[in-house]
C-alpha cells in the first residue's frame, strides 16, 4: 500500500562546502554538520510525518540528524555523515520502510531570482541584520534565488559555493518557498548563480504545480 506521505524534497549532497556546513550549524538544533560530510535533505507533507522519517534513519544508519523542523503543513530533516554510503543507505531505508519513492519528489522550480550590482551601504546593513552566514559588503553584488519547494535551497547554496568564491549570507530551506542569499564580486556571483540554476534544473521529479519561473 502506497504511503500517504507527500515527498516534496528528497536530495543528496555529496560534499558539504565550508560555508554551507557552517550556516547549517547556526540554524540546526541537532548535531551540527561538518565540512566535507555528505548529507540528505528530506521535506514532506504533512509536517508531523517527518518524525517517522527521522525514526527510520536513526534506527537503520549511523547518520546524525542536524535540522529537524516540524510545522503543520511541512516537515524537513537534514541528516549527515562522513560515510556517503550511510547517507545513501538512509535514503533507501526511508523509501523502503515508509513505502515512498524519491522519484515522487516535486521537481524544483526557480520561482524568481535577482542580481543587484553595487549594493549601497544601507542595503548591505539591512541584509546583514537578517543573515546567519557571512556578511555582504557595500558595493558587492547581491544574488537572491527563490525556489519551490523550499528544501532545494540547500543544494542550490552548496553548488553555488562549490562553483565560485562567494559569501553565503543566508538560505531558508523550509516553509512554502526557499530562498538563497549570496554576496560577492559580480563575476563570481554570475558563476555561482549559473551553478545553482544548473543543479536545480537537472533534478528530476513529478510535475510541480508552481509552474515555470517568473523572474
Amino acid at each position: 500500500m502506497k504511503s500517504a506521505i507527500d515527498v516534496r524534497t528528497f536530495t543528496y549532497i555529496d560534499i558539504l562546502q565550508p560555508q554551507t556546513a557552517g550556516f547549517l550549524g547556526t540554524v540546526s538544533q541537532g548535531f551540527h554538520p561538518l565540512e566535507g560530510q555528505a548529507c540528505l535533505f528530506v521535506e514532506v507533507s504533512p509536517g508531523m510525518d517527518i518524525n517517522q522519517v527521522t525514526d527510520v534513519v536513526l534506527k537503520r544508519t549511523s547518520c546524525k540528524p542536524g535540522m529537524m523542523i516540524v510545522e503543520r503543513r511541512y516537515g524537513a530533516l537534514e541528516i549527515h555523515d562522513f560515510d556517503q554510503g550511510q547517507v545513501r543507505a538512509a535514503g533507501e531505508a526511508i523509501q523502503e520502510v515508509l513505502q515512498i519513492d524519491a522519484g515522487d519528489r516535486l521537481k524544483p522550480v526557480i520561482v524568481s531570482e535577482q542580481i543587484i550590482n553595487g549594493v549601497t551601504g544601507y542595503h548591505s546593513q539591512i541584509v546583514n541584520r537578517m543573515r546567519h552566514g557571512n556578511f555582504i559588503r557595500e558595493a558587492d553584488t547581491l544574488y537572491v534565488l527563490e525556489t519551490h519547494p523550499a528544501g532545494y535551497a540547500v543544494i542550490a547554496a552548496n553548488e553555488a559555493e562549490k562553483a565560485a568564491n562567494i559569501d553565503v549570507l543566508e538560505f531558508r530551506s523550509f516553509g512554502a518557498f526557499g530562498r538563497v542569499y549570496l554576496g560577492g564580486r559580480e563575476e563570481d556571483i554570475l558563476q555561482a548563480a549559473a551553478a545553482a540554476r544548473k543543479v536545480l534544473e537537472a533534478l528530476e521529479g513529478r510535475d510541480n504545480p508552481q509552474g515555470q519561473k517568473t523572474g
